[in-house]
């Protein structure tokens, strides 16, 4: 067995962290044998430049409050401490400085995957990077369409087998927004953070 670092990535804008997220990076810590899981903040989401993004201080926190019961998580700001653009390919550089002898995974759901040659250099990502991917209900994988654009695509994922949660951060916030509690849907620490904030309130844009 090699004795490399084996470290997840699981990236996100995490506004708000959920517990989808949490299922997908334990879920890929098991059945990948990762030693650890960074989450890693965006600072402004590249598919995201027009739209109204919780501050990064705000973001950050709930990550740590998210993923501080699970010794296996960790919270790495490279990505929101740089200037844009906040690539991934551009980011993977960065974190083989700090973990020069470790393997990685980037953790994603099938619906990432289906849009992978819409990413930035993506054969250049596979080429620094395996990919652990968790199933999305309806989400159906071509892989010899994704082979044309995407060549070695298919030999560089390894598909988690589990349960979905089919939880999105964007409803979260609209379902916040309209004046619901987000119990069941987030740790109760990161929901109590969010109160104590006023975050997503109704009215707010």
């Amino acid at each position: 067995m090699s004795s490399r670092l084996r470290i997840g990535l699981l990236g996100g804008t995490f506004d708000p962290p959920h517990l989808g997220h949490l299922w997908l990076a334990e879920l890929a810590r098991v059945a990948l044998n990762l030693e650890k899981v960074l989450f890693l903040p965006v600072g402004q989401p590249p598919h995201k430049e027009d739209c109204q993004v919780s501050a990064v201080s705000h973001r950050l926190q709930m990550v740590s409050l998210a993923i501080q019961e699970n010794p296996h998580f960790f919270l790495d700001t490279t990505d929101c401490h740089r200037p844009p653009p906040h690539t991934t390919v551009s980011l993977l550089p960065l974190l083989r400085q700090k973990y020069p002898a470790a393997q990685f995974w980037l953790l994603v759901g099938s619906d990432s995957l289906r849009d992978l040659p819409t990413w930035a250099s993506p054969r250049q990502l596979l080429q620094m990077c395996r990919l652990g991917v968790l199933a999305r209900p309806g989400v159906a994988i071509d892989w010899d369409w994704l082979e044309t654009p995407v060549p070695g695509c298919k030999t560089a994922v390894d598909m988690l087998d589990g349960p979905t949660l089919s939880l999105s951060a964007t409803e979260i916030r609209a379902w916040a927004k309209r004046g619901h509690h987000l119990a069941y849907l987030l740790p109760t620490a990161v929901s109590s953070y969010i109160d104590q904030h006023r975050l997503y309130q109704p009215g707010q844009p």
